[in-house]
């Protein structure tokens, strides 16, 4: 799997040795095993506060491009009568993501990464808030509220919670392969006709499925389960989980809008 690897169990100690020799091989084995996993510990908890620290960057930044966005009304209008921002924003970003998802040399690079991961969070940024700007300002500042809320909730049930969500592969490509039919079928309905239930129907599939998401991906960053992502997948993992909190805000603007 891509950026993932797998933790397995330490490897077994040889049951053969006896006598003192034995015990101190076997003391040294222990205190060697006990040193690595300090060590993969530490790794981890820097990785863990590094890919937090780009979050809540990317997420302040979106946050005051989405209220300038939606409370300086010259910006406002402008935006609402240029639609094409919104589709070269998406564009830009979404080739920025395949590029930081699926090249793991760039991912990995220094500065190209962060360089590309700017203008990913700018694009998505200035997408989100041509988005927002559609909107009636209860329903942004609600949507706000309700994410914060969400990721706050799963963040401390994924780094509390037994259950293993990093075996559940087959499940998370299912959800993905769901999201992606009924994001086809819902632009081919609502193209020809507006209809209002299939609109709520689509914006509360995809809160459900973002949120599974969310929990996922946070679960990767852990180190603790089947499947991690490595230390030096920083970047892409502040990626994921970015888009997943941006999407749940997404789509609680459209469940809570009139527009």
């Amino acid at each position: 799997m891509n950026n993932m690897e797998t933790v397995g169990p330490p490897p077994p100690y040889d049951d053969k040795r006896s006598g003192a020799e034995g015990d101190r091989s076997l003391e040294m084995e222990e205190g060697d095993f006990r040193i690595a996993y300090w060590v993969e510990k530490n790794v981890r908890q820097a990785f863990i506060r590094k890919v937090y620290s780009i979050i809540t960057l990317q997420l302040l930044l979106t946050v005051a491009i989405v209220a300038v966005f939606t409370f300086v009304t010259p910006v406002n209008t402008f935006v609402i009568n240029h639609i094409p921002i919104y589709y070269a924003s998406y564009g830009v970003f979404l080739i920025c993501y395949l590029v930081l998802v699926f090249c793991q040399k760039i991912q990995r690079r220094f500065p190209w990464n962060i360089i590309l991961m700017t203008i990913f969070t700018l694009s998505l940024g200035f997408m989100t808030g041509t988005i927002a700007s559609m909107h009636e300002t209860k329903a942004v500042i609600l949507a706000m509220i309700i994410t914060t809320v969400i990721t706050i909730t799963v963040t401390v049930f994924s780094f509390q919670t037994k259950v293993d969500l990093t075996t559940w592969t087959g499940f998370f490509c299912i959800l993905a392969i769901v999201l992606l039919v009924t994001s086809i079928t819902t632009t081919i309905v609502l193209v020809y006709k507006y209809i209002y239930w299939v609109h709520m129907l689509y914006s509360t599939i995809c809160a459900i499925i973002f949120t599974l998401f969310l929990a996922y991906d946070t679960q990767l960053l852990l180190g603790n389960k089947r499947f991690s992502i490595s230390p030096e997948d920083y970047v892409y993992g502040a990626i994921q989980i970015y888009v997943d909190v941006i999407y749940i805000f997404l789509s609680f603007l459209r469940l809570g809008s009139r527009r």
